[in-house]
């Protein structure tokens, strides 16, 4: 028995140092292989085949100074400078990309109409981190080659971190339309949209249940006064600070409001899994520094929280394939001590 033991903690040593990008505690994930080297890499998502992923990189060695929408297979390495194929037009700043269903277009925000430059980033002379609300943020899809299908906005204000429905038939996304940062969602075929969530605080980076009739999303939701006044002042700068947000689910009519974690800090980034019965997501609550994020695991009802990630720095943006069969996030392992940010893709381990 004792020899049968030595063993099987042989051959967990021996599995792992094969699979060394993965900490041994990561018993949800295999194989785990990087697919980005250098700069920072972000919002993967998979296509509708399981077969590429569209992302966003501001790698200036592919000719880039801000965010812009690239698209690889899924068996590609960008190890030996290789350049992946651009979908964005290099102008402005792009965020939170998506393949269309026909796995022929991919779905993305820009600021490229309000200009053709990088929009300038807020100061951190504050001492506060702040994200960015750009007013000229506009929803677009456009083909693998570049080249602009369709406008989906194009009201004043913030539109942007768009997703698309497993069905295809809805896009939900995020806008200040109507002077808060509140999901909304568009009918596909008739562009009809309506508004999901209306209480004051950032709703934002939903994602859709795998049979398309709820939704998951990152919300910070200020309770005094003074932490309104400062929620709203900063939205009036274009400014949000996501340093308290919490995982909330609802249907996609906006019935059904559940606040999923209580965890304190930021909450971040979720997902559901494939089954549709627990949500991933990144969240900084037991790091001792703010930017300590790693990977959880929660059941649709608030229960059985489970870590999945164990980096000391950051894990974050999660998002299955649509067979059930992988997983891809962003993580700061093993970028040597830089700031750099890259894609990882592993089979997920049920």
């Amino acid at each position: 028995m004792k020899l049968l033991a030595v063993l099987l903690v042989a051959g967990s040593m021996s599995a792992y140092a094969q699979d060394s990008l993965r900490y041994p505690e990561e018993k949800h994930l295999k194989n785990v292989r990087q697919l980005t080297f250098g700069a920072d890499n972000a919002e993967a998502y998979w296509s509708f085949d399981s077969k590429m992923i569209t992302f966003q990189s501001n790698n200036k060695a592919w000719g880039v100074n801000c965010d812009q929408i690239f698209t690889i297979s899924i068996t590609e390495n960008l190890r030996d400078g290789h350049t992946p194929k651009m979908i964005s037009n290099g102008e402005g700043r792009t965020t939170c990309s998506y393949f269309m269903k026909d796995n022929k277009q991919i779905l993305f925000a820009s600021t490229y109409l309000g200009s053709k430059e990088c929009p300038p980033e807020p100061s951190r002379s504050a001492g506060k981190y702040l994200w960015p609300i750009y007013d000229t943020y506009d929803i677009f899809i456009s083909d693998l080659d570049g080249k602009i299908k369709e406008q989906l906005t194009n009201t004043p204000g913030y539109d942007a971190e768009a997703t698309l429905s497993p069905k295809g038939d809805k896009i939900v996304f995020t806008s200040t339309r109507n002077g808060d940062l509140d999901l909304y969602v568009m009918d596909v075929k008739t562009k009809k949209i309506i508004q999901v969530t209306n209480e004051v605080g950032y709703d934002g980076g939903a994602f859709f249940s795998p049979d398309g009739k709820k939704l998951v999303f990152r919300a910070s939701r200020p309770k005094t006064e003074e932490e309104k006044k400062e929620y709203l002042d900063y939205l009036k700068q274009g400014l949000v600070a996501p340093t308290a947000m919490e995982i909330y689910t609802c249907n996609i009519n906006g019935s059904d409001l559940k606040q999923l974690t209580n965890l304190g800090k930021a909450n971040w980034a979720p997902f559901y899994t494939p089954s549709g019965r627990k949500i991933i997501f990144s969240s900084n609550h037991k790091g001792t520094r703010g930017f300590e994020f790693n990977l959880f695991m929660i059941n649709t009802d608030g229960t059985g929280l489970e870590q999945i990630t164990y980096d000391k720095v950051f894990d974050s943006f999660p998002m299955f394939s649509p067979d059930g069969k992988k997983i891809i996030f962003s993580s700061n392992r093993h970028n040597g001590g830089t700031r750099n940010t890259n894609l990882f893709v592993a089979d997920w381990v049920d």
